[in-house]
């Protein structure tokens, strides 16, 4: 299902957006040495009740996980790229810890995702691993507009990837998102431009630009959820949903 939202549905995703990136930072700001995930897990769960929102998470049960997911937000430290479900571990210095966060507000959803290091510790090809993630979302968004399509957006994010020396898989990736969290299209995270389906203002995606250093195979945790790189190797996730409008693409999930 492709949904093309009417203005004050649109209006609605702002607010989702909005939220979803608040509540993000402010976790960001609390995850420091020490930190539990299910801590993390437990605050965007209050926040979001508070918000009067509704997690898309805690009951979301697709084919590719072992659901109900059953938590509020995806925890991934490292080696975890997607997926990853919050358990008892304490955060060190010097982790990579990627948090995933969608929510449903009034009806529409929003979903972004961002990757940190935890502590004082900035190993350098982890910082230049998150960058690369952020600058192929940042291509991607500038790719997309009324009347391109799905493959301009997937090779402009794809080729920053490459040219950064990153394999990129194209099991999971970007998607349509509205009164659902997951929707059609599908946007892979490479591809050829001029291919796939035209955008229109209204419709609403979410891009995901994640990769692991080394290698493009995922490994699924014995949890039947969190999706690991399959050599151990360090990974990166960024992730911003945007409005398709008449003048090209308007983020959503921008913090204040």
């Amino acid at each position: 299902m492709i949904e093309i939202l009417n203005s004050a549905e649109l209006n609605r995703a702002k607010q989702a957006g909005a939220l979803v990136a608040d509540i993000l930072q402010t976790l960001k700001r609390r995850s420091t040495v020490g930190t539990n995930l299910l801590d993390i897990n437990g605050w965007a769960k209050t926040m979001i009740v508070e918000s009067g929102a509704v997690s898309c998470y805690v009951d979301y049960a697709p084919s590719f996980g072992r659901g109900p997911f059953g938590h509020y937000i995806c925890t991934g430290v490292n080696d975890a790229v997607l997926h990853g479900l919050p358990h008892d571990y304490t955060l060190a210095d010097g982790d990579l810890l990627t948090l995933d966060l969608a929510v449903s507000k009034d009806g529409i959803a929003a979903d972004s995702a961002i990757s940190f290091i935890v502590g004082e510790s900035k190993p350098l090809e982890s910082i230049t691993m998150i960058n690369a993630t952020e600058r192929a979302l940042y291509a991607g968004i500038a790719a997309a507009g009324p009347g391109a399509r799905i493959g301009d957006i997937s090779h402009a994010i794809g080729t920053v990837l490459s040219d950064a020396g990153y394999p990129v898989n194209t099991q999971f990736g970007g998607h349509g998102i509205g009164s659902t969290m997951h929707q059609d299209p599908h946007v892979p995270n490479t591809g050829r431009p001029g291919r796939g389906y035209t955008l229109r203002p209204g419709l609403l995606l979410a891009l995901e630009p994640w990769v692991m250093a080394d290698t493009a195979e995922l490994i699924t945790d014995p949890d039947g959820w969190t999706l690991r790189s399959a050599t151990g190797c360090r990974t990166a996730h960024s992730e911003h949903t945007i409005a398709i409008t008449n003048d090209g693409a308007e983020i959503l999930t921008v913090p204040k």
